[in-house]
C-alpha cells in the first residue's frame, strides 16, 4: 500500500503540490483557532453549586442545604459522581459528569434540577452556579497596593469590587473575577440589651423595621397643568443618619423610638476568615481572573492586562496594580521552546545535507517538510479539540526529530541510487520511484511504532 501511495504521489506531482498548499492553508487556520495554554486541562467536567446560608453551623448546613442538593443531583443525566461539602455558612456541591459531556449542556441540566429542589431549601439559602471554568482557569492574578498609606483596606476593596471587577468582566474570555483580601464595608447595628428591655422591643421587630426602612414605594401619577408627575416614596439608606432615624415605635408619651435610641450604628468591616498579603509587606486586596472554558488563555491574559493598564490611569493617586501571577510567561516560553527546536533542526539538516550530500535542494526539501508536518499536526489537534500546551507542543518538538530522521534517510537513499545509476531525463523519475519504494515502507512502520509508544498517554 505504501508503494502505491509513493507511485501515485510521484506520478501526480502537481496534485500533491496543490494538496500541500491546501493543507498549509488549513494548518495556518487551525493554528489561529487552537486555544493556547500552558497547562493541559485534565480536570473532570463538573458543575459547582455554591449555597450561602449565613450564620449557620456546618451540621445545620449539611442537613438543610447540602443533603437536599446532593440527593436531587444524583438523578441528573450523565452525572457519575456528586460530592457535597458543608462549612460554616456555606455549602458546596460538585456534580461530576461523564468525559466528553458538553459543559454548557451540563450546566443547563443542573439548573433544571436546582429549580426543582429550591422550594426545599431554607428561605435564607441562596444557591448559585460556579463559573463556567475548569480547575486550570486561574490564568492571572494581581494586587491593589497603596504605598502612600492614604487609602485603607475597605477603600481598596471597594475599588476592586465596584470598579475593576466589572470592567475586567467585559474582557472576552473572562468568566469571573474573584476578589480576595481587604475588608467589606458594612452598616453595623450594635444593639443595647438594656435599652431593648426598657422599651420592650423584641429583636424581630428591630429586624423588620430596618427592612422596611430601606425600601422605596411607588405610587401612581397625578396630573397637574396638563402634565403628569410620578409619585414615589424614597427610603433607601444612603448614610448613617438615615439608619439612625428609623422609627421602631412610640413610647408611653407618644414620642417616637428611633433605632439610635437602642443601638450604636456605625460603619465597620465584615467578619473575615482570611487575608491577602504581598511579599510580607502587609495586607493588600487581590483579584483573580478566571478564564472561561475553552477560551484561548494567551488572548484572555493579554486582554486583561491591556484592560488593567487602561484602568490604572483612573485609580486614585497612590494606588497601583501589582502583577502577582501571569501564566502567559509560561505559555510564551513553551512556544519559544518549539520555535527554538524547529530552528535547531533547520540548522542541523542544512549542515548534514551540505557536508554529506553537497546538495542545497535536498536540504530545502527536508526543511520545508518540517513546518508542513507541524501544521498538519495542528489540523488534527484543532479537529480533536486539543489545545496547544506544554505537553502537546513538547510532543511536536519530539516528533520534529523523527520527521527529520525519516526525511534524511529518504533523501540520502535517493542520492545513493542517483550516484550508482546513469541518470537521464527518461529514467530519472524511475530511479526516484525505486529509491523511495525501497525505504518508504520501513520508514512508515518505524514512525508508526514510535507513534504507538505514545498511545498510553491518551488513556490518562
Amino acid at each position: 500500500m505504501i508503494a502505491k501511495v509513493i507511485d501515485w504521489s510521484i506520478d501526480n506531482r502537481f496534485m500533491v503540490l496543490m494538496l500541500t498548499f491546501i493543507l498549509v492553508g488549513l494548518g495556518v487556520y487551525s493554528v489561529k483557532q487552537t486555544p493556547l495554554d500552558a497547562l493541559p486541562d485534565l480536570s473532570d467536567v463538573q458543575v459547582i453549586i455554591k449555597t450561602s446560608y449565613p450564620g449557620q453551623a456546618p451540621q445545620v448546613v449539611e442537613d438543610q442545604v447540602t443533603y437536599p442538593l446532593t440527593t436531587a443531583m444524583l438523578s441528573v443525566p450523565k452525572a457519575v459522581n456528586v460530592r457535597g461539602y458543608s462549612f460554616f455558612g456555606d455549602s458546596y456541591v460538585y456534580v461530576i459528569f461523564e468525559d466528553g459531556t458538553d459543559l454548557y449542556w451540563a450546566r443547563s441540566r443542573v439548573l433544571e434540577y436546582l429549580s426543582q429542589v429550591a422550594s426545599k431549601l431554607p428561605a435564607n439559602a441562596r444557591p448559585e452556579l460556579g463559573p463556567d471554568a475548569t480547575g486550570v482557569g486561574w490564568v492571572y492574578e494581581y494586587a491593589l497596593v497603596d504605598r502612600s498609606g492614604t487609602h485603607d483596606l475597605s477603600q481598596l476593596r471597594s475599588l476592586q469590587d465596584w470598579f475593576l471587577k466589572y470592567e475586567l468582566q467585559t474582557v472576552p474570555g473572562v468568566s469571573e473575577v474573584v476578589t480576595i483580601g481587604g475588608m467589606v464595608k458594612q452598616y453595623q447595628v450594635v444593639l443595647d440589651p438594656d435599652s431593648l428591655r426598657a422599651y420592650n422591643l423584641p429583636l424581630s421587630k428591630i429586624r423588620k423595621a430596618i427592612q422596611r426602612g430601606n425600601q422605596e414605594t411607588g405610587g401612581s401619577v397625578i396630573e397637574m397643568a396638563e402634565a403628569e408627575y410620578m409619585v414615589r416614596a424614597t427610603g433607601y439608606i444612603d448614610e448613617l443618619d438615615d439608619l439612625k432615624n428609623i422609627p421602631l415605635g412610640v413610647n408611653e408619651q407618644g414620642t417616637p423610638i428611633l433605632l439610635k435610641d437602642v443601638a450604636q450604628i456605625r460603619l465597620g468591616p465584615q467578619l473575615r476568615r482570611g487575608i491577602a498579603e504581598l511579599d510580607g509587606e502587609g495586607e493588600v486586596v487581590g483579584g483573580v481572573i478566571v478564564m472561561r472554558f475553552g477560551e484561548n488563555a494567551l488572548t484572555t491574559i493579554n486582554g486583561a492586562k491591556a484592560k488593567l493598564k487602561a484602568l490604572a490611569r483612573s485609580l486614585p493617586k497612590g494606588v497601583e496594580i501589582v502583577e502577582t501571577y501571569d501564566r502567559s510567561a509560561l505559555i510564551n516560553r513553551a512556544v519559544d521552546t518549539l520555535n527554538m527546536k524547529l530552528l535547531e533542526e533547520f540548522i542541523v539538516v542544512a549542515l548534514v545535507c551540505a557536508v554529506f550530500l553537497f546538495h542545497l535542494r535536498s536540504a530545502l526539501v527536508i526543511i520545508l517538510s518540517l513546518p508542513v508536518g507541524i501544521l498538519i499536526a495542528f489540523i488534527v489537534m484543532e479537529r480533536l479539540g486539543i489545545n496547544a500546551n506544554i505537553m502537546s507542543l513538547g510532543g511536536i518538538a519530539i516528533a520534529i526529530g523523527a520527521m527529520v530522521d525519516a526525511a534524511i534517510v529518504m533523501i540520502e537513499n535517493v542520492h545513493k541510487h542517483i550516484e550508482n545509476t546513469e541518470v537521464t531525463d527518461e529514467n530519472r523519475w524511475q530511479v526516484i520511484h525505486e529509491a523511495a519504494k525501497e525505504v518508504g515502507p520501513p520508514l512508515f512502520f518505524s514512525l508508526l511504532i514510535i507513534t504507538l509508544s505514545f498511545l498510553p498517554v491518551f488513556t490518562l
